[in-house]
């Protein structure tokens, strides 16, 4: 999902609670507060030598351990969103979420619906990959090939 359609969700659902599903089925506590609303970028070399970029927008949430009172609503969301934008580039940005729940962790945000009086959004899982396959000489397929024995890559 990208900022645009978060946006929009929340124009389309106003005055709702907002809730997010970790990828195990669990919720993040509904008191969550969203600390930052990041623009990050990452330039990096892959293990094939190619130079490369992302960019994402990053919403922190954080639960405080003592604030049970706290709900975010869609409305207050979409401020925070609103004052983002003297960070953000672009309304193209796809939406992560990070989340400490144990240790810190980056999720995509997949799918939202509205049930029971707020938007309920699906988070999923990132997952690493090789971006430089035909160099490992590997099918895409197989994955990297790193730790395989074959010499080739990482």
């Amino acid at each position: 999902m990208n900022i645009r359609d978060l946006k929009s969700s929340l124009h389309r659902h106003p005055d709702q609670g907002v809730r997010f599903v970790l990828p195990d089925g669990s919720s993040i506590p509904a008191e969550f507060h969203v600390t930052e609303v990041g623009h990050v970028v990452k330039k990096f070399i892959d293990c094939g030598g190619t130079v490369r970029a992302t960019e994402s927008c990053l919403l922190q949430a954080w639960v405080s351990a003592g604030d049970q009172d706290h709900a975010l609503t869609t409305d207050k969301l979409a401020k925070i969103l609103a004052l983002s934008a003297k960070v953000l580039p672009s309304d193209d940005l796809d939406v992560e979420v990070e989340y400490d729940a144990g240790s810190v962790a980056q999720y995509t945000v997949e799918t939202f619906e509205s049930q029971a009086g707020a938007l309920v959004f699906t988070l999923g899982n990132k997952h690493t990959d090789c971006l430089a396959k035909e160099a490992c000489g590997v099918e895409p397929a197989a994955g990297c090939g790193c730790g395989t024995g074959t010499g080739k890559c990482c």
